[in-house]
Parts: C-alpha cells; structure tokens; sequence
C-alpha cells in the first residue's frame, strides 16, 4: 500500500521532516522532527514541531511511530516534544550506541548517561519491518554519513536519511566522527542497485543553488543518471576522491556542538543542574 506523504521544510537548517500516514487507519509515523533553536540567546522555540502536531490533528491521526534517521548534527530534534504531545514512540538505528559514544566522551556527559541506546524506545536492525496501521515499514542500513544511519522504506518510497541530496546537490560529507566516504559510497549503492529505477527517494535535506526551489523528491533512476558525486560510472574510489575532497572545505555545521547533546538523548535535554538551569557545553579548541 503506498504511503501518504506530508512533507515540511524548515528553511532555517535545510532539514525536510515529514508525517506519513496511511489511508484508512488514521495511523502516522513522524519522521526527522526539527526542535527550533536560537544558537544567539540559547532559546528552543516548538514551532516547526507545532505545525506538524496541527498537521496530525486536522487528518484526526494517531501517532505510532517518531523515527529518526540519524543522530543529526544540523538541527536539534523535536521528538521528546512530539512523544508528550502526541504519543507514539521514538526509534532510531541499533547503531547509535557507536554515536553516543564518541559524543559522551566529547562533552564529558558522566555516568548518568548510558551509550546504550536506551534514552530511545526501540532500537532499529537492519531488515527489521514494523507497521504504521495499514503501511509496512522495511530498514534499511547506509552507514556511511555516521555509522549509525538508516533509511526507512514504505512501499515504493525510501526515506534515506543524509547519503544522497538532490542530484544537483549531490551526496552527504563523511568526515564526522565514525564517518567513512567508501561505506557512504557503498550504502548509496545499496539504494540505487537494488530497488527498481521508478522508487520514490525523499531526501532528508535541501540547499537549492541559485535560484531553484526548494525539492526533496527524486527516484532511483533520477539519481544514478544525474547526481554530480555518485551517478552511474563513478567508481568507488573516484567517489572517495570527490568526497574526502569536497569534506575539506566544509565548516564545522553551526548547530552540531548543541544539536548532537540533544539528539543522542531522543530529544530530551541534559538533566538541568543544581541551579534548575539545563546547560548544553562547548568544548574548547577540540574540534
């Protein structure tokens, strides 16, 4: 059964966050949610999270599912927010544990917390189904971005989390921690080389050039004849090339230092400190 598919886009960080949903149950998962946040003054804003619980609401939908792809490091997550307002639960890869490792050690978060996965409420292998009322939901593994990234497939259309963009855009970096340009390189071909060319590929991201709209619809077929970094004939090694090339003239994404806290607790904040104040840290000449 195809999928109904809402998408919003958050203009601010390029994030695309989408609600599907079936056609007869009522029954949605939510996917990638933006939390707003003010990098200047430290304040969160529910926003971008508040049009999509409208969204559920006026198609009278309940919520299953708040899935993540990954652990993003562009935008803080909204899920806590949408689990106490709309219910449902959060999921994220098998993987992440590899994640919240690396960023525990980063920002010194103590024993209370545990690289276990457990802040989420299930934890996604790879080929694992699950049921949003009438849609099957398949998962698919692409490492490669982060060791922890996973696309989300219902029927004809695959969410794919940040392996490719828009062909024009081109493929996600792979230089953050546990990133690996030839494991991208191979998830990306898992996706064009296994499903039929007319599968729908929604992108998890859009930073139009110039003056093209924003999109974040594409197929198989679209990306393996046009996209700039990884269309048909690009090898793996010429692949590595392009991308380890491109990574290092990338900055360090504006959001990552506070956003990665946030979403490898689900979403919820650090415990506030003795004070009642919940801070977030900025480690100092580490990255």
């Amino acid at each position: 059964m195809q999928p109904n598919i809402q998408a919003f886009f958050d203009p601010v960080t390029g994030t695309v966050s989408y609600v599907v949903f079936d056609r007869s149950g009522g029954r949605c998962a939510i996917i990638d949610p933006v939390l707003d946040y003010d990098p200047k003054s430290g304040r969160t804003k529910h926003h971008s999270a508040d049009v999509l619980i409208k969204f559920v609401h006026s198609k009278k939908l309940t919520t299953d599912w708040i899935l993540e792809t990954h652990a993003h490091a562009d935008h803080l997550s909204s899920a806590h927010y949408l689990k106490q307002e709309l219910g449902g639960k959060t999921a994220i890869g098998s993987r992440i544990p590899d994640v919240q490792q690396v960023f525990k050690k980063l920002f010194n978060m103590g024993a209370d917390f545990q690289p276990d996965g457990s802040q989420f409420d299930h934890l996604f292998d790879d080929g694992d189904s699950f049921e949003v009322g009438e849609l099957k939901g398949k998962v698919i593994f692409v490492p490669g971005h982060t060791p922890a990234d996973l696309a989300y497939q219902f029927d004809d259309a695959i969410f794919i989390s940040d392996t490719m963009f828009m062909p024009d855009i081109g493929t996600a970096r792979a230089d953050f921690p546990g990133g690996d340009a030839r494991q991208l390189y191979r998830s990306i071909r898992r996706l064009l080389n296994n499903y039929p060319p007319e599968t729908r590929l929604f992108m998890c991201h859009d930073y139009p050039p110039g003056d093209r709209p924003v999109q974040w619809e594409s197929t198989v077929a679209d990306q393996c004849a046009n996209n700039i970094h990884v269309h048909d004939g690009i090898s793996e090694d010429e692949f590595v090339a392009i991308r380890t090339t491109r990574d290092a003239t990338l900055d360090v994404p504006v959001l990552i230092l506070p956003s990665v806290q946030v979403n490898v607790r689900a979403g919820q904040m650090p415990p506030a400190e003795d004070n009642g104040t919940v801070y977030l840290k900025i480690p100092i000449n580490v990255l």
